[in-house]
């Protein structure tokens, strides 16, 4: 796409189309590159509504972008990127209802801190929280540890101030009825509503896992009938969100941790759903492949007392976590886990009560990363099949079968992820000096899919579809729902601007372009490859782009 040399007139915010600003929002957290046509930053959403009617007009594609944490290829694309990250205002709470407005730039660390200052927090805890935005969470259906007990983004969403993608902008609200004079409402109500009404909730999803964002909620849409369900998790493909009302959870008053460690994947697997039942609120597993390479490191530079007792021949430890209402509860809850994991058949359980106790434990779930990055220069930890999730009972299936296909393409991975929700993360590590590298990416992302398909899972359990996995939906859902997705589509975008080749995919599309380790890519400008080096080295997500580089 030729860059857009002439911003929207009336456009208050920045609008850069030069080479530099380009190349810096042409990278996010996952392994894609894609260069765009060109960046905007509105500074409001009447900017974003400028921004709309501008594209609209020229049939001008959108991929509108938070803090650019995004795994699966979501946040990068051809057409104009839209960071919204300016639009970040955190309202007032409301302390009898437990909720608040938020802009769609509003960092999770902060709007939980304004919250927390009225007793309360917003749970949802990805990973990357402190950094990532409301919005892109709303984007992806976001999730994290603590859905064990709190779920995703999209339980915890009121409201959502839409820009359509006809530039009609307006609330749609779980508490009131849909606005009227939204051509886009309309054309799903009339068009998509009688066909979805032909399904039951439960033939829109798959069936027996607990967390997806792959595809439209249609799922939730069918059991609810609230618009906010379908949208939560549509990676703006269906609107641009500039505002979202959240609830709010009372904030925990006691905590405390069980560490078990298990000889078998299947005693993991079942003390995780015990864990699940008797109401932990995170349940997270480290599989031995975590394990091995933790150990690669310095030891003074691990949480050793952890690590150290962990016995020899370990397929996986369990770490979990429980709330209360006092210490005393709590402890209690604790240990009577710690036995659930015993009768499981845990050849080790730890109960920690104290704070710095639960903190060192916790430590042992990020022991790996800063490892990561020092196996060597030419190994690098690719996030390509990071988020798949399966029906709790086909936990120990999905690891095996993960293992035998990192073996079977000679790929060293790690894996880990939310055993409660039979969730898993896995991190491969490729050699980009091996002339065979992407044969290896591609054969290993295709067993994968397979493998996932075959036990009824979902590829994308909390991180979205994103580019990487909208190619391959067809491979994991049924050809009715998957016409679907194109039918709710086309309703809502019909000349296809919003973030296209996401949840429905363009012609030719193919799960894996340009990857941004590749050796053989043109490099970016140096000033640009140092800001992104940068970000992702210091986890400096939430600084805008455009400030990390000459103006």
């Amino acid at each position: 796409m030729a860059s857009c040399h002439i911003p929207p007139a009336g456009f208050r915010g920045i609008w850069r189309d030069d080479d530099l600003a380009r190349a810096v929002y042409s990278e996010a957290a996952g392994i894609g590159r894609i260069v765009p046509a060109a960046v905007a930053v509105p500074v409001d959403a009447d900017d974003v509504v400028t921004l709309v009617r501008y594209a609209s007009e020229r049939s001008l594609s959108l991929v509108p972008r938070g803090s650019g944490t995004s795994m699966a290829g979501g946040a990068i694309g051809p057409g104009v990127i839209v960071d919204l990250s300016r639009i970040d205002s955190i309202g007032d709470v409301d302390p009898t209802g437990h909720r608040m407005w938020v802009g769609a730039g509003a960092l999770r660390g902060a709007v939980n801190r304004a919250a927390n200052d009225r007793g309360l927090r917003f749970p949802v805890d990805p990973s990357s929280g402190e950094y990532c935005t409301i919005g892109g969470m709303v984007s992806t259906n976001a999730a994290g540890a603590h859905s064990l007990r709190f779920g995703p983004t999209r339980d915890w969403v009121l409201a959502l101030d839409c820009v359509f993608a006809d530039g009609t902008r307006a609330v749609i609200s779980r508490l009131a009825p849909a606005p009227d004079g939204v051509p886009a409402l309309e054309a799903f109500f009339r068009d998509a509503v009688p066909r979805i009404s032909e399904f039951s909730s439960g033939q829109l999803g798959h069936q027996g896992v607990t967390k997806d964002s792959s595809g439209y909620g249609l799922a939730a849409y069918r059991h609810s009938g609230k618009l906010v369900d379908l949208l939560v998790g549509s990676e703006g493909t269906l609107a641009v969100i500039v505002g979202i009302q959240v609830a709010l959870a009372p904030v925990a008053r006691a905590t405390s941790s069980v560490l078990g460690a298990f000889a078998s994947l299947e005693a993991a697997v079942t003390a995780a759903i015990g864990a699940r039942k008797s109401g932990a609120v995170a349940c997270e597993l480290l599989d031995k492949t975590f394990l091995d390479v933790a150990t690669l490191g310095d030891a003074a530079a691990l949480p050793a007392s952890a690590l150290s007792e962990i016995p020899a021949g370990t397929e996986a430890v369990l770490l979990a976590n429980v709330e209360a209402a006092d210490d005393e509860e709590s402890s209690d809850l604790a240990v009577s886990l710690g036995r659930s994991f015993d009768a499981a058949g845990a050849t080790l359980t730890r109960v920690a009560i104290g704070l710095s106790e639960q903190h060192e434990l916790w430590e042992l779930r990020h022991a790996a990363s800063p490892i990561l990055s020092r196996l060597g220069p030419s190994l690098k930890s690719m996030q390509f099949i990071e988020d798949g999730a399966v029906p709790a009972d086909k936990l120990a299936d999905y690891i095996r079968g993960v293992r035998s296909a990192l073996d079977s393409h000679s790929v060293r991975g790690v894996i880990f992820g939310h055993a409660g929700d039979a969730h898993v993360h896995v991190n491969p590590l490729i050699d980009v000096t091996a002339p065979d590298w992407r044969e290896k990416l591609e054969g290993l992302l295709s067993d994968v899919v397979d493998l996932t398909a075959r036990l009824g899972g979902t590829l994308a359990g909390e991180h979205g579809d994103g580019r990487l996995r909208t190619p391959l939906l067809p491979r994991v859902w049924d050809d009715r729902v998957i016409e679907l997705f194109s039918l709710v589509k086309r309703a809502f975008d019909p000349l296809g601007i919003l973030n296209p080749g996401v949840k429905v995919p363009l012609p030719g599309q193919k799960p894996v372009a340009d990857v941004k380790y590749d050796t053989a890519l043109a490099p970016l400008p140096p000033e640009a490859r140092a800001a992104l080096d940068r970000v992702a080295a210091e986890r400096q997500y939430a600084t805008l782009r455009l400030d990390l580089i000459p103006g």
